[in-house]
């Protein structure tokens, strides 16, 4: 088991150490889910894995006009 340490500061806030984010190979937009088991804080790596989705949602050439006015109708629907 691999440890190391760091400080949480006045606003709650820690550094994840370096020897953790490179051996967990952790990024930016990962997401840390925090959960307390037998009196311990147990922290778990949620990748976010946007290329899974690929090709779910079909596309197509579109329109900006079309695009522009169907918001401006949904808008207004919203507003009456």
């Amino acid at each position: 088991m691999e440890s190391a340490k760091s400080v949480v500061t006045s606003k709650f806030q820690t550094t994840i150490p370096k020897r953790i984010r490179e051996n967990m190979n952790l990024s930016v937009s990962d997401t840390l889910d925090w959960e307390i088991e037998n009196e311990k804080i147990v922290v778990r790596t949620i990748k976010n894995n946007f290329l899974t989705y690929r090709n779910t949602i079909k596309t197509g050439p579109g329109s900006i006009g079309d695009d522009i006015t169907l918001a401006r109708e949904q808008r207004a629907k919203k507003y009456r």
